[in-house]
């Protein structure tokens, strides 16, 4: 780990080291610009961002994703304890393989973290956390989890790559041996399987098709190179970043954190309110937030005028003001979009509010997201 910072006081001296993927060297290899990730040396870019985006939407990109936490959680009662822990329901899932995205809540239902829970078998799931928020995770569910006799395991000898776009799938599975590939070909969406040392999962955080694949940290130079050969392309955070605003999905501290509930986050569909008796942590909070009106929501903004809207961003409309959570230009659509936290009176799709950008007001119309969906536009004249 390399020195990134040294800060020295009256009394004592900080070190602050970053933290690298097993992927970091072969980064530097093919010349990514790197910069700072919630503690982790990333690549940012290999060399156009704007190219990157477009060979995901087009054919298919890599992405080093390693920087998540995976986490294994063992035992009789592990159903009994993920139906308490998390907003969305386990019980739904009762398939060897399929998996299931929600959010981990506190009691007041500030979220803690979003993330995708596989069921493997009935004493085993697995958990794929956020990069940023891995040790309040591991210490949430760590002191949660003994009551019910579950082990947790981080499965930090993992390496994660995401393969993505409509010749994702196809590049992957030249890889694998003929059935191994057969087996990779087959899954559903939201399904994942173990084929020989690698973990293959059709999910992924682009909107578009493709596999995220869990491998040895030793196999994941070889398995990049290899995809490369395949003709997929080498991305950064950046066009992730882009990518998954088009697609409307939410970034865990920018469009939610613990100072907002899953209702005003866009994320009502993954509340399993039902069974009424289940008493996941943060229900209280959430059927009071249920029943009051009024409120706030996530939204989709589509502006037409030649300006960007960023994060921070003021939102004005008749019922008040609220704030963009992430904003961008959207290489697919040639126009800026974002989500944005609104007044629940301005949140109705086809209405218009208006944006300040540098000081300067102008009129987005509200969307519901997604933007952009397997490489299509879904934004009406």
């Amino acid at each position: 780990m390399p020195l990134v910072a040294h800060r020295r006081g009256l009394a004592a001296v900080e070190i602050i080291l970053a933290l690298r993927t097993p992927l970091y060297d072969l980064h530097v290899a093919l010349g990514a610009r790197l910069v700072d990730f919630g503690g982790w040396d990333m690549p940012v870019a290999y060399g156009s961002q704007i190219e990157e985006h477009h060979a995901v939407r087009r054919a298919a990109g890599v992405f080093d994703v390693s920087h998540m936490c995976v986490i294994d959680l063992q035992g009789a009662r592990v159903r009994a304890f993920l139906r308490e822990l998390l907003a969305n329901d386990v019980a739904r899932l009762t398939q060897p393989g399929k998996a299931l995205y929600g959010c981990m809540l506190r009691e007041d239902a500030g979220i803690i973290d979003d993330l995708i829970t596989y069921f493997l078998d009935d004493q085993w799931f697995r958990l794929v956390v956020n990069a940023g928020t891995r040790d309040k995770d591991l210490a949430w569910i760590r002191g949660r989890a003994a009551a019910f006799g579950v082990e947790v395991r981080e499965r930090s000898e993992l390496a994660m790559l995401a393969v993505q776009g409509p010749q994702a799938r196809a590049a992957l599975a030249a890889l694998l041996p003929p059935d191994e590939a057969r087996a990779a070909m087959s899954l559903e969406t939201f399904f994942g399987a173990q084929l020989g040392a690698w973990f293959v999962a059709r999910t992924g955080y682009t909107g578009e098709d493709g596999f995220e694949v869990m491998v040895p940290a030793g196999a994941a130079v070889e398995l990049w190179r290899g995809l490369n050969e395949q003709g997929v392309q080498s991305c950064g955070l950046g066009a992730r970043d882009t990518l998954r605003l088009e697609a409307g999905m939410n970034l865990y501290g920018s469009d939610m954190d613990e100072s907002n509930h899953p209702l005003e986050s866009g994320l009502a569909w993954t509340v399993a309110f039902e069974p009424a008796e289940r008493a996941f942590t943060g229900r209280a909070a959430l059927e009071r937030a249920r029943a009051t009106p009024g409120g706030r929501k996530l939204v989709g903004l589509l502006l037409a005028d030649r300006a960007v809207m960023r994060s921070h961003q003021r939102v004005l409309c008749a019922a008040g003001e609220g704030q963009v959570t992430s904003g961008t230009f959207s290489p697919t659509l040639a126009q800026s979009i974002a989500l944005a936290r609104v007044p629940a009176a301005c949140a109705t799709p086809g209405g218009e509010v208006q944006v300040e950008v540098r000081g300067k007001p102008f009129t987005a119309r509200v969307l519901k997201p997604p933007f952009v969906r397997h490489g299509r536009s879904l934004v009406g004249s």
